[in-house]
C-alpha cells in the first residue's frame, strides 16, 4: 500500500520540477532537515545551469580572479556591524591616490585579475569630479580591467551630496568606466531592521531603486545578503522575494550572494551563526530565487571547507579568490585563498574549475 502524499511531499515535488514558491511555501522549506533542503537547491541548481557553457553548466563551478580595493575608509553613516569605517579624524583614516591604485589595479592584472571590486565609506567631502576621475584614470591605464563598484548605499549617498539624482549619475559614471555595480549595502531589505543596524544608510527602496536604474542603463549588478543578527525568518524571505520581483523587472542581477555576520570589533553585538544556518540560507535562497542564474559560495566569511561544502547547497561559483579585503577582514574573518587553493577546492567535488569574468563568461 502506498501512503498519500503529503503537503510537505508535494510542495518537495513542486521544487525538483522547478516550480515557483511563495513565501509561505519558503517558510516550510526551510524547517526541512538540512540534506534534504540541500538536495532540493543543487536539483534548481542543476536546472538553472543546464544550458550554460555549452552544455556542461552542472560539471563546471567558476571563479574570479580579482581584488576588493576600498578607496576610503572615512564614512558618516557609523553603521553598527562595520568594523571598517573612520572618521576624517581618525588617525588611520585615509583616500587612496591614483599612484596607489595604479600599483594594486597592475598586481592584479599581473596575477591574471581581470576586474576590481572598488568601494568604499561615504566620505563626505569627495567631489563628484574625483570619482569621475578616478574611474577615467583606471580605465585609460588598464582598459582590460572591469571596474564592478560603488554600491547602492553609495549612489544614494553620491544623490545626496552631489544633488543629482541617480538617473544622471549613473550614466555619468558609466561613461567614465564604471562597469557594473556590486549588490553591497543590501543587508535585509526590510526597514524595520535597517533601522536598527544602519539607520543612516539608504533604506530598501533606495536600493531596489539604484538597482533598477543601473539594470535599465545597461550596468549588470550583484544582489547580497548579510544576515544572523536582528532578522527574523520572515525578514530573510521578504528580502529574496524583493530581489526576485525585482529580477523579474530587469533581469540585471548576474548573481546572489550571501553569509553571515561578523560579529567581532562591531557595536552591533549577535551570537554567531554558524555553518548549519548559513547552508540551510544559502539553500533557500537558491530555491526561491529561480530566476537567478548564479549562487555564489561565501568562503570569505565561512573558510575554505564550508565553502565547498556549499557547492553541493545551492552554489555554483566560489567567488574571488580576494587578493585583497578589508572590510569583512576587520569583523573577525581573516580566511585568505589562492587560485590553486580554489582550483583544488572544486576539483576535489568534481567539478571543472573554469575563472569567469564579472558575467559569468569563461575566461579562456
Amino acid at each position: 500500500m502506498v501512503a498519500p502524499a503529503t503537503a510537505t511531499d508535494s510542495l518537495k515535488q513542486k521544487v525538483w520540477d522547478g516550480g515557483r514558491i511563495t513565501p509561505a511555501e519558503a517558510e516550510a522549506l526551510y524547517h526541512l532537515p538540512l540534506a534534504e533542503l540541500g538536495e532540493l537547491a543543487h536539483r534548481r541548481r542543476a536546472l538553472a545551469k543546464a544550458a550554460a557553457y555549452a552544455g556542461r553548466g552542472n560539471e563546471i563551478v567558476t571563479y574570479i580572479i580579482d581584488r576588493n580595493i576600498n578607496y576610503t575608509n572615512i564614512c558618516n553613516v557609523y553603521c553598527k556591524f562595520c568594523a571598517f569605517y573612520r572618521t576624517e579624524k581618525d588617525a588611520d583614516a585615509y583616500v587612496i591616490s591614483f599612484e596607489e591604485m595604479d600599483r594594486k589595479v597592475a598586481e592584479t592584472v599581473a596575477l591574471g585579475g581581470t576586474q576590481i571590486l572598488l568601494q568604499g565609506g561615504h566620505h563626505p567631502g569627495l567631489s563628484l569630479q574625483w570619482y569621475l576621475d578616478l574611474l577615467s584614470h583606471i580605465k585609460s591605464r588598464f582598459p582590460q580591467i572591469n571596474i564592478h563598484g560603488f554600491s547602492p548605499s553609495e549612489f544614494i549617498h553620491f544623490e545626496e551630496v552631489f544633488q543629482k539624482p541617480v538617473e544622471e549619475l549613473i550614466p555619468l559614471f558609466a561613461r567614465a568606466g564604471l562597469g557594473s555595480i556590486p549588490g553591497g549595502g543590501a543587508e535585509i531589505l526590510v526597514d524595520r531592521v535597517r533601522q536598527r543596524i544602519s539607520p543612516r544608510k539608504a533604506m530598501s527602496q533606495d536600493w531596489l531603486r539604484v538597482m533598477d536604474v543601473a539594470h535599465r542603463c545597461g550596468l549588470n549588478s550583484s544582489a547580497t545578503m548579510m544576515f544572523g543578527h536582528v532578522e527574523t525568518l520572515a525578514d530573510r524571505i521578504e528580502h529574496l522575494e524583493r530581489l526576485r520581483a525585482q529580477q523579474d523587472k530587469t533581469g540585471g542581477f548576474t548573481a546572489f550572494i550571501c553569509w553571515t555576520y561578523q560579529p567581532e570589533n562591531t557595536v552591533l553585538k549577535a551570537p554567531t551563526v554558524g555553518a548549519h544556518e548559513y547552508l540551510r540560507t544559502q539553500a533557500l535562497a537558491r530555491i526561491y530565487l529561480d530566476n537567478f542564474a548564479n549562487v555564489q559560495s561565501s568562503w570569505v566569511t565561512q573558510g575554505p571547507d564550508i565553502g565547498q561544502v556549499a557547492l553541493q547547497y545551492g552554489a555554483n561559483d566560489l567567488g574571488s579568490i580576494m587578493i585583497e579585503e578589508n572590510v569583512v577582514s576587520q569583523a573577525g574573518a581573516t580566511f585568505r585563498m589562492t587560485e590553486q587553493d580554489m582550483r583544488r577546492l572544486i576539483e576535489e567535488m568534481g567539478y571543472e574549475p573554469r575563472q569567469r569574468d564579472n558575467w559569468y563568461h569563461l575566461v579562456k
